[in-house]
């Protein structure tokens, strides 16, 4: 990476049916940070965000609220953009598929992969998710009908269609994963895409008749009742902003170095658009960087459920920038992570109250106590050569964990660093270093307590930038390329500076600022619950009431996956080995190839269904049943929270 003169760094584009949360949050602070970090180390970067504004989904949210889907595109895609603004996210585009250009760059892409033959005209059946905007085979349904992603009910839809020759793009996809590894990061998310292409592939329809809020296709067709699949529409997005169909001023910009996107929407980011890439012979990403999702508390944010954290309200009450380090700092990326307002206080009050901003108040201590405030780092090598040794290591290749999105790892040994400071202050003891004539052992050791956070500021610029800002101003230097080629390239030092008192950087918090219903505002699109009038109205809401005798008739135990092992021919089938306490273990069959890897289930646990009687799949045996839940956003096996005996019963 670092010979790279050029970074292009997306987020993906938003669909408008929805208002922003925390997930969506996530995602644009990560790329907004890489953008940051780029444009300080000198490349030259162009960071897009935007909404996607295409589909049926958003023609059906428009007239149930009395709109147009443009009047009510521009309704909510603006309140995107007005968030990001708020948030200082440093954007250089912010598209929506409404645009003009976008439209036209995409009626260009649509004919170069008809002329090449990729492109052809048929007839489509099958079951339709509106929610997901996608078809699916009936092998793939939930009881022959519902959408094995989101569970809502298909549609059969019966439609003339163009489609797109992916399954011609199979072998091509396949050699990309082994020849790029780290095409994919984090790279333990490759397996389930290769398994999927592995597969196979089917021709993708990319065009719709149904209805009409989508890009037209070319004036050559003349088929004015098709518009364009809405992904295929939103993933050219990514080109059309850098002027693609149209003036290609900034398609110098193309390949992207790092396309950041939720693992919701992998697939179409690692299968669809590297074939249409190749398809219209644009080079590759170097990176689809797929994060994880959040939970609150624990538990999956939902409307339903009126959890959705809003992160307007989490920044307005406990600071933009501490918001900022906890969504980058608190999981690896790639995992989900778990938001609590508890979590955010003690990052707040231990890494960035306690290790950064004590070890300012120390600087403007010290400095003030015993030089009136000014200091100098003529002496900090004579005797403090050790301490920038293991400074200058920790900072020497810290580039790397930023393009490799370990992000986590990257904060984590800037903290180191600033370890460094803390313990070189307490091992030399200025105020005994003051007292026995040792004044320029002291100016020496504040000296390098001052680099260090000079140094570890720089680096955290594009994590904090407003408290950056303020610490540089206390200080006294600037944060710019220049100073981050002196100070972290070359390993120079400071000169003398005059340090200015400033306000502490994060007071300490002893009690969540926000009581938990305030941190919903998302609840001004949630239809709330009605209150029940009766005891027997709520009731009468569950038809399949069992007693507690029934629900202990079934035998839960914990139990520990051994070995796992994917069923040959079967999409969905994992073959498992699961010790649930007994002299054997069980052999148990389960459907969740789609969401769990054989590798990294080996080891877990997992709540198991053990008096359930046998029955064969495939001509396997199977002994009983994983417990799992799945909505909208997947499934997920239920597991205990600490791991237990193996036969540990569940009640």
């Amino acid at each position: 990476m670092s010979n790279c003169k050029k970074v292009y760094v997306t987020t993906p584009i938003y669909y408008v049916n929805d208002v922003a949360h925390i997930g969506h949050a996530y995602t644009t602070i990560i790329a907004d940070m890489l953008a940051r970090y780029s444009r300080l180390v000198g490349y030259e970067t162009f960071f897009l965000t935007g909404t996607d504004e295409h589909g049926q989904k958003i023609e059906q949210s428009a007239t149930k609220r009395g709109k147009t889907p443009k009047e009510y595109a521009d309704e909510v895609s603006g309140k995107f953009r007005t968030l990001w603004d708020d948030f200082d996210i440093t954007y250089d585009k912010f598209i929506r598929t409404t645009d003009e250009d976008h439209k036209a760059g995409v009626q260009k892409a649509f004919q170069k992969m008809f002329d090449k033959g990729d492109i052809y005209k048929g007839n489509y059946e099958g079951n339709y998710c509106v929610g997901c905007e996608t078809f699916f085979t009936s092998a793939q349904l939930i009881d022959d009908e519902g959408c094995p992603d989101c569970g809502r009910p298909t549609t059969i839809v019966k439609e003339e269609s163009y489609f797109f020759k992916l399954s011609n793009y199979e072998d091509k996809l396949l050699a990309l994963y082994e020849n790029q590894p780290d095409f994919i990061l984090p790279k333990a998310k490759a397996k389930e895409i290769v398994n999927f292409v592995a597969g196979g592939l089917n021709d993708l329809s990319i065009s719709r008749t149904s209805f009409d809020w989508g890009v037209k296709l070319p004036d050559s067709f003349g088929d004015d009742k098709h518009v364009m699949y809405v992904w295929l529409d939103a993933l050219l997005n990514y080109v059309t902003a850098l002027g693609y169909g149209n003036d290609e001023e900034n398609m110098d910009f193309w390949p992207a170095n790092t396309q950041i996107v939720g693992k919701d929407i992998l697939r179409f980011h690692a299968i669809f658009w590297p074939a249409f890439l190749m398809s219209l012979e644009l080079p590759l990403p170097k990176h689809i960087a797929a994060h994880g999702w959040w939970t609150r508390d624990g538990e999956k944010m939902s409307k339903s459920k009126g959890n959705v954290v809003d992160p307007r309200e989490i920044a307005d009450a406990y600071g933009l920038d501490a918001f900022r380090y906890f969504m980058l700092r608190e999981v690896p990326f790639g995992q989900d992570g778990d938001f609590s307002q508890r979590a955010l206080m003690d990052r707040i009050n231990s890494d960035l109250g306690n290790d950064l901003g004590n070890l300012l108040n120390r600087i403007m201590g010290m400095s003030g106590k015993y030089f009136n405030f000014k200091v100098s780092s003529k002496d900090v090598a004579k005797f403090h050569q050790k301490e920038l040794d293991e400074v200058n290591a920790l900072l020497k290749n810290i580039e790397e964990y930023i393009f490799d999105m370990q992000i986590n790892k990257y904060l984590e040994d800037l903290w180191k660093v600033l370890t460094i400071a803390n313990k070189a202050i307490n091992d030399y003891e200025p105020w005994n270093m003051m007292k026995n004539d040792k004044e320029d052992e002291a100016m020496a050791l504040v000296g390098l307590i001052v680099n260090i956070m000079a140094k570890v500021s720089i680096l955290l610029d594009s994590v904090l930038p407003a408290k950056v800002k303020a610490i540089s101003q206390c200080l006294g230097f600037e944060v710019n390329n220049a100073t981050y080629k002196s100070l972290i390239k070359n390993e120079e030092l400071l000169g003398d500076v005059v340090i200015t008192k400033i306000d502490a950087l994060f007071p300490r918090i002893e009690e969540e600022l926000l009581a938990g219903a305030d941190i919903n505002k998302a609840e001004s699109i949630v239809e709330k619950p009605r209150k029940e009038s009766n005891k027997k109205e709520t009731t009468s809401e569950c038809e399949n009431v069992i007693t507690i005798d029934q629900f202990f008739g079934t035998e839960l135990k914990i139990g520990t996956i051994l070995e796992a092992v994917e069923v040959p021919k079967s999409k969905k089938l994992l073959k498992l080995q699961v010790d649930i306490g007994e002299e054997h273990p069980r052999q148990i069959l389960a459907g969740i190839k789609e969401f769990y890897s054989a590798e990294e289930l080996v080891g877990t646990q997992a709540c198991v269904v053990a008096n359930l009687k046998p029955a064969k799949l495939m001509g396997m045996l199977s002994e009983g049943m994983l417990l799992a839940a799945k909505d909208e956003n997947g499934l997920s096996l239920l597991r205990p929270e600490s791991k237990k005996t193996s036969g540990t019963k569940v009640s």
